[in-house]
């Protein structure tokens, strides 16, 4: 097994404190994000060796398992069971241990870990393959439609498919493409965090989105016709006269998609914010001191 040096990775040494991780870590990956390196097969491999780099090391119990067994550390807790699993074994016999296990068949792994393991009634001990987490930044605007991408995790293209939809910190799990299993054992699994950026005009609540529209005040007394962006296009709304300031509008399925319900989408819901004018000139200031003492209430 190849022994990646996570320190190495992030510039660290291993006295490196959380916080100094955690920068490190956010440093690198604003650096090698794929976004920012398009078509770039070796930022993008780079990105997922900080990643996993930084969940080893941002980990208080891994990275105490890595510091102690270096590159057999995903298979510490399997090789601790198996040893005190072989050695009350030895202590419920009353006779000299017979060779219940062979010799001959200790695995690379055992001889590594303890000088010498072995197999149960004549069969090699299985392991399955470490669970392997990575976080995917995407922008909204990315998820929106539904994306495919090429994820490079231990040394694997991994073709993915991602739904329109998807939620900012919602987790995926693509089984069989984590560690490989040891002797023959089943590979672990991949888990995909979304980190999802918002850097449009709208607030996203679950399937909604949210915006405010300033509104001049006369078309706000008069009514009129506003064209808006949606985050599809643009449409007109058509605005009611005496409309008030925080007024909201509702544009039904011009929300964001639902995910994995392909056609189905939320709502829009535009909140009205009326703008009062500025820098008025000597005539428009009359007209207005003529509509206060129109007004019955005063206002």
């Amino acid at each position: 097994m190849e022994f990646i040096d996570y320190y190495q990775i992030l510039g660290l040494s291993k006295e490196a404190s959380d916080n100094e991780v955690k920068q490190a870590y956010r440093k690198l990956a604003r650096k090698y994000h794929p976004d920012l390196n398009p078509n770039d097969a070796k930022a993008k491999a780079k990105f997922q060796q900080i990643n996993e780099a930084n969940e080893v090391l941002s980990d208080p119990e891994k990275r105490k398992k890595y510091d102690q067994h270096g590159k057999d550390w995903k298979h510490a807790e399997e090789a601790k069971r198996y040893q005190e699993s072989r050695a009350g074994h030895q202590r419920a016999s009353d006779q000299p241990f017979s060779g219940d296990f062979s010799e001959g068949s200790f695995s690379d792994f055992f001889e590594s870990m303890f000088g010498g393991a072995g197999n149960a009634g004549g069969r090699q001990v299985r392991f399955r393959g470490q669970d392997i987490n990575a976080e995917l930044h995407l922008d909204l605007k990315d998820v929106y439609t539904t994306q495919k991408h090429t994820l490079t995790v231990n040394g694997k293209n991994i073709r993915l498919t991602i739904p329109a939809g998807v939620a900012h910190g919602q987790t995926i799990k693509i089984a069989g493409h984590g560690g490989d299993g040891m002797n023959g054992g089943p590979n672990g699994d991949l888990y995909i965090s979304f980190s999802i950026t918002n850097n449009t005009r709208f607030k996203r609540d679950g399937d909604n989105l949210y915006t405010d529209i300033d509104l001049n005040l006369y078309t706000a007394v008069l009514g009129g016709e506003v064209t808006i962006d949606t985050f599809d296009g643009k449409v007109k709304l058509k605005v009611n006269p005496e409309t008030q300031n925080g007024t909201k509008v509702r544009l039904k399925s011009k929300g964001f998609p639902v995910y994995k319900k392909e056609g189905i989408f939320g709502d829009l819901f535009v909140i009205w914010r009326i703008k009062i004018p500025t820098r008025l000139t000597d005539k428009e200031k009359e007209l207005f001191t003529e509509l206060s003492k129109l007004s019955s209430n005063g206002k």
